[in-house]
């Protein structure tokens, strides 16, 4: 097979400023894909009465959830796909692809029915655009990482690839700060018949913003100048065993602590702690806005000292405090008390969330690497991450909240071993950047 190369051998270097500008464009597609994903688990509050049928506040949640997770099952396919995609075809390519899709999804919960006016169709609906939604981030995620780890220098990737949670915590945080503002103008009544619609409308047309944006996105050299394999390209992943469970474990625990702080922590202030929408609404985006300006701190620390140690850092801290965090947060009586909770509990999760994406992209080389990041990151994400919220409302309604507690520990436990065995990605890498 001839070689995807288009790039000379004697093109000039790209400037820093060239580099930042790719960064910039891959980055802000990145936030509003992640914006629309999140819109869904920031307003289900609020529309899990319009797809569903009347009960308890819990039952209707859980069904909201469940369809979350349902979103996350088609996260491993569009990992696949993408993944094959930006392999073949280009990263630039694939990430055009993966907003689109996320663009259909949002349309089609924006103007979606109510269960009252179509029936079961609604939730039907909604469950076929959580899976667009799910092939759009699951795509997403493996050809961002690799992107923003291949434009970066190996001095800084580090710092620049934590940009992918930046972006990814400011769609949450944007999603949020929709949340604030739509509370503050309508009734409650109001949201829950319609308002809630605004968002997803929103998510829309952001992305097609976003799709203009990544049109003048540049591809990165590493996949310019590499040849396409000669052999199946998932036979050519599956040459690299270590690497890809090393993916699994890397992503097990890491991924379950960060949905259960970020998009679950806003149902359980709500449902379990007992405070207000709008409260627990405040709470999540005052954290969430502290924790991204952490990723890059983080990222280029690691620049410093290397990738193993802070997560180790993440895999020690998340083993010896999530039970005590969240045991603690449970019977909190204040406002402040569930921000520092919270707080302390991402800095934690900063470990994993700020150079997850670079540790992975560095495992694999040019020709396999948005599949070898995107697949098994997805495959796990979809099992540990997808279901926090599922899982963590299943052990409140028989009664065993504290079981949740001892399941997110030992996940962090799980991946805290991988850290200790694993090579530092940072001196081993196999990205190589002109």
């Amino acid at each position: 097979m001839e070689s995807t190369s288009t790039l000379p051998a004697s093109a000039p270097t790209r400037t820093t400023s060239q580099r930042i500008k790719s960064i910039f464009s891959g980055s802000v597609g990145n936030l509003v894909e992640w914006y629309d994903w999140y819109v869904y688990a920031a307003f289900s509050l609020y529309f899990a009465k319009a797809f569903f049928p009347q009960g308890d506040l819990t039952a209707q949640l859980l069904n909201t959830a469940a369809i979350f997770a349902v979103g996350f099952l088609m996260r491993p396919i569009g990992g696949w796909l993408m993944g094959i995609y930006a392999d073949r075809k280009g990263r630039k390519a694939a990430l055009l692809a993966s907003v689109l899709l996320m663009c259909f999804g949002s349309l089609i919960i924006a103007l979606t029915p109510s269960y009252e006016t179509i029936g079961v169709a609604a939730p039907i609906l909604l469950v076929i655009a959580r899976l667009l939604q799910g092939l759009s981030v699951g795509g997403e995620y493996g050809t961002s990482a690799t992107y923003l780890s291949e434009m970066a220098t190996k001095e800084n990737r580090g710092f620049f690839s934590s940009f992918q949670y930046v972006t990814l915590i400011s769609g949450q945080l944007i999603a949020l700060a929709v949340l604030i503002v739509l509370q503050q103008t309508l009734t409650v009544e109001q949201l829950e018949t319609w308002g809630w619609r605004v968002p997803f409308v929103i998510g829309a047309l952001c992305a097609v913003v976003a799709m203009y944006l990544r049109r003048g996105m540049e591809e990165t050299d590493s996949f310019k100048k590499t040849e396409a394999p000669k052999e199946n390209i998932m036979r050519t992943l599956l040459r690299h065993p270590k690497e890809l469970l090393t993916v699994v474990g890397l992503t097990m625990g890491g991924t379950l602590a960060f949905y259960t702080y970020t998009t679950y922590m806003q149902k359980y202030l709500v449902n379990t702690v007992g405070m207000s929408k709008n409260d627990s609404t405040m709470i999540s985006a005052a954290t969430l806005f502290l924790f991204m300006l952490l990723q890059p701190l983080v990222g280029a620390l690691s620049d410093k000292i290397g990738r193993r140690p802070i997560l180790i850092a993440f895999g020690v801290l998340g083993t010896l405090f999530t039970y005590p965090i969240l045991t603690t947060l449970h019977t909190v009586q204040t406002w402040w008390g569930a921000f520092f909770l919270i707080m302390a509990a991402l800095i934690i999760v900063s470990g994993y969330t700020s150079i997850n994406a670079v540790v992975k992209a560095e495992l694999f080389p040019t020709e396999i690497r948005a599949l070898g990041v995107g697949l098994p990151y997805a495959l796990t994400v979809s099992i540990f991450g997808g279901t926090a919220e599922y899982v963590a409302l299943w052990f409140k309604s028989v009664g065993l909240e504290s079981g949740f507690y001892w399941y997110v520990t030992g996940c962090i436990a799980c991946s805290l071993l991988v850290y200790v065995t694993m090579k530092d990605t940072r001196t081993h890498s196999r990205i190589t950047t002109d």
